[in-house]
């Protein structure tokens, strides 16, 4: 199993990006491609995932399970005053499924060779709790 905490991912509209090319005597096409800001995410996690002891992809099927903690707003008191139970879902953060899509693409051949390995996938969104916004991941071998 690898549990490690990672930077808040950006957001999946910023981490892939569409433009028109026509190519030279040829008919416009849309091109989808990864951003700068993309390259150097997933290049953070290759180095957080190295640090974590991982040398190469995992063989096999994998569980992923994401925790995102987002930030915590500086008027958390006066809402949590105002709504004890729910604060928290008036907190600005990204959406679960874009967030899943955006690390699973940062692990693929880091973690394991290609999402078409993740067998099992949960995730939750976790109240702020005044750490910086993170997301904690965990890659669980499958093994039968």
């Amino acid at each position: 199993m690898i549990v490690v905490t990672l930077p808040y991912p950006i957001s999946a509209n910023r981490y892939w990006a569409t433009r028109v090319v026509t190519p030279k005597g040829g008919r416009p096409m849309a091109m989808t491609y990864v951003t700068p800001e993309a390259k150097k995410y997933k290049e953070q996690v290759g180095w957080l995932m190295r640090a974590a002891g991982v040398r190469q992809p995992l063989q096999g099927r994998v569980e992923v399970d994401i925790k995102l903690y987002p930030h915590r707003p500086l008027d958390w008191a006066k809402r949590a005053k105002a709504d004890p139970l729910y604060w928290a879902d008036s907190v600005q953060r990204l959406d679960l499924d874009n967030c899943r899509k955006v690390v699973n693409d940062a692990l693929k051949d880091i973690v394991f060779g290609d999402d078409k390995c993740i067998w099992r996938d949960s995730g939750e969104v976790m109240e702020p709790d005044g750490r910086e916004a993170c997301l904690v991941v965990t890659i669980t071998p499958i093994v039968k």
